[in-house]
């Protein structure tokens, strides 16, 4: 079956999807987006996600192309037509088509774009056997925030751990704090035995993945404090580990060259990914 693709109010082959030269997603990055997994056909997370996205189209002072019951409908339509049982659907939201001028033009039409990929999460040796990541100068905007398409430091970022070996890259700030993954939040736990993850502000995501894991632990006991962490910390820290809708949780072993606890994910990070994969396999209560 060919792969589709939906585009402003069509479903169309997925080779042949295209907008405007003139769309501002293309032409200035003005645009945001979601990415959601799918997981034994369930949408994960989807009202968190349609939350965060309604939360950067506010403020980017962008309308929505339409309205939350249509969006998750179409979702579902398109995964339904991909045949898609595990995997993820991805999700764009741009200005619209305008003549290229800087300041924002109004009463534009947003453009709308969706696609699938077929992805077989559970079954990733990340998973299983941990990642290495490095660390790197954060050097993005400070709407960190705002999920916007504008991703070039990220990418950037992501090209270098690539070329290092590496799966992910932890970006810090002037201060030496970790802020966040190119695609991922950042997590340790330290020699104390204290869960951390940075707390929220503007120069990081709040990642949907990130919430239902801090509902998860709070409900199986575990403490998590919402703290910032030093490159340092990190390498000395007794685990650690990244999470994403597309990371789920995976376990860090080593950070830059420094070996994580003994060099295999530790005990609470397997903990706490097994009772998040019971979550998103609806072993237990999925949102």
């Amino acid at each position: 079956m060919a792969r589709l693709a939906y585009v402003d109010g069509r479903y169309v082959a997925h080779n042949a999807a295209s907008v405007h030269v003139e769309d501002r997603g293309f032409q200035f990055s003005d645009g945001v987006y979601e990415v959601i997994s799918i997981v034994g056909r369930r949408l994960i997370d989807m009202e968190g996600h349609l939350d965060r996205l309604e939360r950067s189209l506010k403020a980017l002072d962008m309308p929505e192309p339409v309205s939350r019951p249509v969006l998750a409908m179409i979702m579902r339509e398109l995964v339904t037509r991909n045949r898609v049982r595990e995997g993820i659907i991805y999700l764009q939201v741009t200005r619209g088509v305008a003549p290229r001028d800087h300041k924002f033009p109004a009463g534009l039409k947003p453009t709308l774009v969706m696609t699938t990929k077929h992805v077989d999460f559970l079954n990733q040796k990340r998973l299983s056997d941990g990642v290495k990541v490095i660390s790197i100068p954060d050097i993005r905007w400070g709407r960190c925030d705002i999920k916007a398409v504008a991703l070039l430091p990220n990418c950037m970022g992501k090209t270098q751990a690539a070329s290092a070996g590496a799966y992910e890259a932890w970006q810090v700030d002037t201060d030496g704090f970790v802020t966040e993954g190119t695609s991922s939040n950042a997590w340790i736990l330290t020699r104390d035995n204290v869960l951390k993850t940075r707390g929220l502000g503007p120069d990081i995501l709040r990642g949907v993945t990130r919430d239902s894991l801090m509902r998860i632990a709070a409900e199986e006991g575990v403490t998590v404090v919402e703290e910032a962490f030093t490159v340092e910390e990190a390498r000395d820290a007794r685990e650690a580990f990244v999470t994403s809708a597309t990371s789920f949780l995976t376990p860090v072993v080593k950070i830059d060259d420094r070996v994580i606890g003994n060099g295999a994910p530790g005990s609470l990070s397997c903990r706490l990914q097994r009772w998040y994969i019971d979550y998103c396999t609806g072993v237990r209560g999925n949102g």
